[in-house]
């Protein structure tokens, strides 16, 4: 079991590794394994891969976010005009049925609600306003309602993770309970680990990905 300063140093260590994070405006507290994370980044994106980065680190038992998100310049965007550019964008993407989404946003925070069939649409629509100008959170609460059972054949999974070219899947063990797939095994890196799970999310049925995957 590692200690809290171990734990400390792996997740500062992890958030050097975040392209969108400044880890000089972030700091880092353990205790007893929970992991505290405050201070000021200038976007919602920032705070968003903060999150991520030390969610990834073995160990942690369990997050505290006490990060505040101030732009630059205190610029602030009208929240008509962050709504709109937020409905813009789901309805740029062509796999979202039209109009099943509905966007609320009051003081920069941003809540989606509606029904989708998929998961993967749900979190397609959460991660594409977050980078967003002018977002100072995002709350997801898009139902998911499959219109109807579809049966999930092992081997179109298997052999979508080995058409992916950073993928090394001899290590990975598929198993699949009603439209839910378990991924398990080893990778060599995260990115590997995000393209694998990327893999299986486009196969047609999927509606849950479980990670059980581990970085070697």
């Amino acid at each position: 079991m590692k200690t809290d300063i171990q734990l400390q140093q792996d997740v500062m260590a992890e958030l050097l590794s975040e392209p969108c994070v400044s880890p000089a405006q972030i700091g880092v507290d353990v205790k007893d394994g929970v992991v505290t994370l405050a201070g000021q980044v200038d976007s919602f994106t920032a705070k968003w891969g903060a999150e991520s980065a030390a969610k990834r680190v073995a160990g942690v038992k369990a997050l505290a976010v006490e990060m505040e998100v101030r732009l630059p310049g205190m610029i602030r965007h009208a929240d008509r005009d962050i709504a709109r550019a937020v409905g813009n964008v789901l309805s740029w993407m062509p796999y979202l049925p039209q109009d099943a989404i509905s966007v609320t946003c009051e003081k920069g925070w941003v809540t989606l609600s509606g029904e989708v069939q998929w998961k993967y649409q749900r979190e397609s629509a959460h991660a594409a306003i977050r980078h967003l100008m002018g977002v100072l959170g995002t709350s997801n609460q898009i139902l998911i309602k499959p219109a109807r059972s579809t049966s999930l054949a092992k081997d179109d999974i298997e052999t979508a993770l080995n058409d992916q070219a950073h993928v090394d899947a001899k290590d990975i063990l598929v198993t699949i309970h009603g439209a839910e797939v378990t991924l398990s095994g080893n990778v060599h890196s995260i990115a590997e680990r995000y393209q694998a799970k990327n893999s299986v999310w486009r196969s047609p049925g999927v509606n849950n990905v479980i990670d059980h995957l581990t970085v070697s």
